[in-house]
């Protein structure tokens, strides 16, 4: 039900872009520069959108595929004769249960020094939450059960469709963006029969630049929804056991690159970008986090 009403909600935030986005086009006399010239501006902003999204949708649905096959990531089954998994696929199921989900999660295990866990999956109810050897072996079972419940509060957000929509409508602009000003640029002066080819690299360049400014959008909303898990996975675990956690991540720091997997809602260490750099922080800085915690009341 929550998955169909991000869906109903991401279509009416579309329509309302794209009304937007039409209505600014003829107030600055776009429409009939670009109609006169040939462009069907409609046609080309309809492509992207289903394209930016078809793209997005399709790395959600096949994400644990994926997750397992990037990562290594082995499926843990209740009752596994290692003690310690055996109380992983525990503790996630206790978590789930107590979080609502309508299905338990699929527990992994890969086999990795860094200190990570992360939750993915397209809906609530096909996730996957899979952590670290490296994270078994350095934090104690308080530690694990905080960092646990923040990735449960992630499936039960609904963070990894959240930020698939997010992605999918950053790819439709920056791909309806590019097209419309290199069509500008390229078509002042141009000879009727050229133009073809450095149109092209023209809007290759112009998506990666623009993919940048978008990828700022994006990292600031997935901080944002940081900042949620961690309470959710305070008011599921207790905040002293999700502040526990952030503080043996912080002490443990072994950084994590899972830069561009944005189906993948991870704990992963984030260290403290200074400046721009801070732009594209996916994740707080811990010392900010562990703050929030601490001020909650």
């Amino acid at each position: 039900m929550r998955f169909a009403k991000r869906i109903v909600l991401f279509l009416a935030v579309n329509i309302l872009i794209l009304v937007t986005l039409s209505f600014t086009l003829n107030f600055l006399g776009v429409r009939p520069y670009l109609s006169a010239r040939g462009m069907d501006y409609n046609s080309l902003m309809l492509f992207c959108l289903v394209w930016g999204m078809g793209g997005a949708f399709i790395s959600l649905g096949l994400s644990r595929v994926m997750a397992k096959w990037m990562m290594g990531v082995v499926v843990v089954e209740a009752g596994n004769s290692d003690a310690t998994l055996s109380r992983l696929v525990q503790t996630v199921h206790n978590l789930a249960k107590a979080a609502n989900l309508p299905a338990m999660p699929e527990v992994g295990y890969y086999s990795s020094p860094e200190i990570n866990a992360f939750a993915t999956g397209p809906t609530r109810s096909r996730a996957l939450v899979a952590v670290s050897a490296g994270l078994l072996e350095a934090m104690d079972w308080e530690q694990i059960e905080g960092v646990l419940a923040h990735e449960i509060a992630h499936v039960a957000n609904g963070d990894m469709v959240t930020m698939t929509l997010v992605q999918g409508i950053i790819n439709a602009f920056v791909m309806f963006l590019a097209r419309v000003i290199a069509f500008f640029i390229s078509s002042r002066g141009r000879d009727s029969d050229s133009g073809s080819v450095p149109n092209y690299f023209l809007v290759m360049a112009l998506e990666m630049a623009l993919s940048l400014l978008g990828l700022i959008v994006v990292s600031a909303f997935s901080r944002m929804r940081e900042y949620r898990a961690d309470a959710g996975g305070a008011g599921l675990a207790g905040r002293e056991k999700m502040i526990s956690a952030l503080e043996g991540l912080k002490k443990n720091a072994r950084y994590a690159d899972l830069t561009g997997k944005e189906s993948l809602a991870t704990l992963k260490i984030a260290g403290k970008p200074r400046g721009f750099a801070a732009l594209f922080a996916t994740h707080p800085p811990l010392e900010e986090r562990i703050a929030r915690l601490k001020a909650a009341v």
